[in-house]
């Protein structure tokens, strides 16, 4: 029996509309959460909120993780609707394949800005409501934080500053009995992962995820880690489990796991595919 139940947690959520934070809200409402659902999608919340019948459970505000003051403001009036807040997912994530070569335009500041500078503010907003409660923050990580991949110097660093982020907080935290995770999962099926894997680049790298170490994993799968590990204030949680030995000793298995994972060929093949644009 996990020490921190969800029923009647007030769970705030941003990319709350996307694939896997659609999922996963569907999953925490059903163990009783309410949720404080944010994203910069105002349709697709609206949507979404058809889903949970309980309007006193579930509510909607337009949040920009690249915007401080929208993230305060969509915090703060979802701290005064429901009377706190008591759990905070840092989930808004974007993903793309570019290598250092590319021509055109540069995206390396806006994954950066999204991924890793939207988990700090979205922990700043909450942090006066988190330290009332006590309470929990848990950012969306990757196993990309241990692995990097070519081809993806963004994301992979703003994944393994979520790691860093989160690993510096939790110490600064702790005094106030609030704790803080980081979720690591491997591939699973989301439309994120379909838009940079679904193409040449993509599958020279990761060939079709079909193996070791780029095996995918089924969303539900990822869905009960993030709930376990909100359960358990846990610190950091892999997906697979067994990725956790890579997670526990990045220096060590890194040169395993590029070695067997990222052929020179492989990458020369993804590289003139990114480049040909």
């Amino acid at each position: 029996m996990s020490d921190y139940q969800l029923k009647d947690k007030v769970v705030a959520i941003t990319g709350a509309s996307g694939g896997f934070g659609a999922v996963l809200c569907k999953a925490l409402y059903e163990r009783g959460a309410k949720l404080a659902l944010f994203d910069i999608d105002d349709a697709a919340l609206a949507a979404q909120l058809e889903h949970y019948p309980d309007a006193y459970r579930a509510k909607s505000w337009h949040a920009n993780v690249c915007d401080t003051d929208s993230l305060r403001d969509a915090m703060n009036a979802a701290a005064d609707y429901f009377g706190g807040i008591d759990v905070v997912i840092a989930n808004a994530g974007i993903d793309l394949i570019e290598p250092l070569t590319a021509d055109g335009d540069d995206n390396f500041d806006r994954v950066i800005d999204i991924n890793l500078n939207g988990v700090w503010r979205t922990f700043r907003a909450a942090l006066p409501h988190v330290k009332k409660s006590s309470g929990y923050l848990l950012a969306m990580s990757s196993i990309a934080a241990f692995v990097h991949s070519p081809l993806q110097a963004s994301y992979t660093a703003s994944k393994a500053g979520v790691w860093a982020l989160c690993n510096s907080v939790r110490l600064e935290l702790r005094q106030y009995g609030v704790s803080v995770g980081t979720l690591h999962p491997t591939f699973f099926k989301t439309p994120l992962l379909q838009n940079i894997s679904d193409n040449n680049a993509g599958n020279a790298l990761w060939g079709a995820h079909k193996e070791f170490p780029f095996k995918t994993v089924a969303i539900n799968e990822v869905v009960d880690a993030a709930i376990a590990a909100i359960e358990n204030r846990a610190q950091i949680v892999t997906v697979p489990r067994m990725n956790g030995i890579i997670a526990s000793a990045p220096g060590l298995f890194r040169k395993f796991i590029e070695g067997i994972g990222f052929k020179d060929k492989n990458v020369r093949k993804a590289m003139g595919f990114a480049n040909d644009k």
